[in-house]
């Protein structure tokens, strides 16, 4: 199960109406289960967090976890962290990546935004993806 384009952009524009309320300038990714961009927004953002949104948002699909959870995991790791960050492409393991689930459960892809505080990015992804189910 994949999210598709219209699940995609739902998420994105409840996320960027909750970025807009808290009034801070973000990215934010949306991405299938595979880790590919489905639909992104730069809120003008600096350049830097496009790329972090977009890895936040890998990271959270290609474990199956919230990045706050998968910083956990690697803050315990010791020297295997390494290895698990730097995997397909770099990986980002700051709050603010979000998986979205469909009505059964089922992890269809994940949402992630950039260029907030680590709450703020968290609760603006948190919105895309209750948006969903």
């Amino acid at each position: 199960m994949n999210i598709t384009y219209h699940e995609a952009t739902k998420a994105l524009n409840e996320s960027i109406k909750k970025a807009e309320t808290l009034g801070i300038p973000v990215s934010i990714a949306v991405v299938d289960t595979g880790g590919h961009l489905v639909s992104f927004a730069r809120l003008d953002s600096v350049y830097g967090v496009i790329d972090f949104a977009i890895k936040k948002a890998r990271t959270a699909v290609m474990f199956g976890v919230d990045t706050e959870v998968m910083g956990t995991i690697i803050a315990g790791a010791d020297i295997h962290g390494y290895g698990m960050l730097n995997s397909n492409g770099g990986l980002l393991t700051i709050a603010g990546g979000v998986v979205i689930r469909n009505e059964k459960g089922n992890i269809i892809g994940a949402i992630a935004s950039s260029g907030g505080t680590v709450e703020q990015d968290r609760e603006i992804a948190l919105e895309g993806a209750s948006s969903i189910f």
